[in-house]
């Protein structure tokens, strides 16, 4: 077993002589000897027996721990998460969100999602389950149940449920399937002849989804496009080559990989005709847009085919290649940094000794865009327009179910609503009545909803700090005044939130009748950044004035 662990850490890690000198693999050698003496003597000497494949892994991971967070190994028993992950397969399950329903003290259905088992079954919204096969789970928590859910894909099972709305006790038989959630949950036209394309992930066979989504947008008369890259966390350097390649001319570099070996070093440059180089074009990222994404971005800024909208890019410009080690395991090492076509490398924070350490603004360089804009290296790709969208208010949060403490109230007026309604109009026009919202501003109120004010919890904070510094006596009365006027009114707070509140409920519902592609539509009628995205497009002259700043 030592010769065999012994051989699989000197193919990680032994480095021909030339490429790293012989003093190092002689150092490498030594503390493989020492590695090896110790675990013999802890395997001969300890006074209980080592599990040595929990023993190893401990060991390796504590190795790893000293680099990256990028750099992982995977046992036996974890080598199929690493082909789910680089397949784009998040699982093999049912396809749907379940959540803790805290007045019922159940597990239920939260959102089947589109084209999986559980809405091919017939599951819905607020369906509360109540065994799997034999096992019961009506006093389970959703780890428990989620964990029963999954499993091998093609194995079955029997579901049981209760659904509210009618109190019946149904029961579904359900095939597991790996559950690939959609790359692309929408797509479609917005007003004056804008298309809209958003990419949750850049996974095997993306670009050509994206490419066929914006000939269909052509098809229908788009004349300038916004393409989300919102939350995406990244995937295939290749695939976000090819997006690119969408609407950047054949041979052109999109990145470059830069390593300490050779095999490491690669120009991944265009080899498509594009589809439309001309049509204006917005791209909108955030904070967790990352990798794969800071890719495509960076790249469409660098060229000046788009303006860049949002805020900031999470700033990984770093290269994972998986490696298979003997014994069906496999290592995904950090192999090199990437770099944009105007030479920069984003990448946010240097690793060192298993420290982490941000690059500060001011230790940044600069680089220049194809059009002579600048730009520069470290901490992401910063928007050529920064916009942050709206957060999530107090009493939005608390509503929505998030908060520990947090009721059900909204998630059951969804779900009567549902109840009531067999159909609703198309997403992209559906909205709550003024009828509608008062009702639920009253079922509300008459519920007994409160919720934690941060204005509240801060004015109880400086209280205490003034009782410990000996301020509290002397300003008592102010302190009780603004005590008063902080006092929240749930009805005047709903008022006050209502765009957030009802984006939510909204969203809940649509969910429900038209899966994810509907809530991502009905979205964007309340996105900020879409709005602004959309005006850019619309603004010939402004738009031009960001990408062309030196033309006169």
């Amino acid at each position: 077993m030592m010769r065999q662990f012994r051989q699989a850490v000197l193919a990680m890690f032994l480095i021909p002589m030339t490429v790293l000198g012989q003093n190092h693999n002689l150092e490498v050698g030594k503390n493989l000897d020492i590695f090896n003496a110790l675990y013999s003597n802890l395997d001969l000497f300890y006074v209980d027996t080592l599990n040595p494949g929990q023993t190893m892994t401990a060991a390796i991971n504590g190795m790893l721990n000293t680099l990256d967070p990028y750099t992982e190994y995977y046992p036996e028993e974890k080598t199929k998460m690493l082909q789910m992950m680089l397949t784009g397969n998040q699982y093999a399950g049912i396809g749907a969100l379940v959540k803790y329903h805290q007045k019922l003290k159940r597990v239920v259905i939260d959102e089947p999602y589109e084209g999986m088992p559980a809405a091919e079954a017939g599951l819905k919204k607020g369906d509360i389950i109540l065994s799997i096969d034999d096992t019961l789970m009506t006093d389970k928590q959703v780890a428990f149940v989620s964990s029963h859910l999954k499993g091998d894909a093609g194995t079955s099972f029997v579901l049981k449920v209760k659904r509210p709305s009618t109190n019946q006790e149904m029961k579904f038989k359900i095939t597991r399937r790996n559950i690939r959630f959609p790359e692309l949950p929408y797509w479609g036209m917005r007003p004056d002849s804008i298309g809209y394309i958003c990419l949750n992930q850049f996974t095997e066979g993306c670009a050509l989804k994206v490419r066929r989504a914006f000939v269909d947008l052509k098809k229908q008369g788009a004349k300038g496009l916004i393409f989300d890259l919102r939350d995406n966390h990244g995937g295939s350097e290749m695939e976000a080559v090819d997006v690119v390649n969408i609407w950047v001319p054949q041979g052109e570099l999109v990145v470059e990989n830069r390593g300490k070996v050779r095999q490491a070093n690669r120009k991944y440059e265009t080899s498509l005709e594009p589809v439309d180089t001309l049509m204006p074009m917005v791209v909108l990222v955030n904070g967790e847009s990352a990798s794969a994404s800071e890719i495509a971005s960076g790249a469409l800024q660098d060229l000046d085919r788009a303006i860049i909208l949002g805020s900031r890019t999470y700033g990984k410009g770093l290269v994972q290649v998986p490696l298979e080690l003997p014994y069906n395991t496999n290592v995904k090492i950090t192999t090199s940094h990437y770099y944009i076509p105007s030479g920069r490398c984003i990448q946010a924070v240097n690793y060192k000794r298993g420290r982490e350490e941000r690059i500060a603004d001011s230790l940044t360089n600069v680089f220049y865009t194809r059009n002579g804009r600048e730009v520069r290296d470290g901490g992401g790709v910063k928007p050529d327009v920064e916009l942050k969208n709206d957060t999530l208010s107090n009493i939005a949060y608390y509503l929505s179910g998030s908060a520990l403490d947090s009721t059900e109230v909204m998630f059951d007026y969804v779900m009567d609503y549902i109840d009531r309604h067999p159909t609703i109009a198309p997403a992209r026009d559906f909205r709550l009545t003024e009828q509608d919202w008062q009702q639920f501003c009253q079922r509300v109120v008459e519920s007994g909803f409160t919720y934690d004010p941060l204005s509240k919890k801060q004015l109880n904070s400086l209280i205490e700090t003034a009782k410990f510094e000996g301020y509290y006596d002397q300003a008592k009365d102010a302190f009780g005044e603004l005590a008063k006027k902080l006092e929240h009114d749930v009805a005047t707070d709903l008022d006050k939130n209502r765009k957030i509140v009802q984006q939510m409920l909204e969203l809940s519902i649509v969910s429900a009748y038209y899966y994810q592609a509907g809530a991502t539509e009905v979205g964007l009628n309340y996105d900020k950044q879409v709005q602004e995205a959309e005006r850019l497009l619309k603004s010939p002259e402004e738009y031009r004035r960001i990408l062309f700043p030196n033309n006169k």
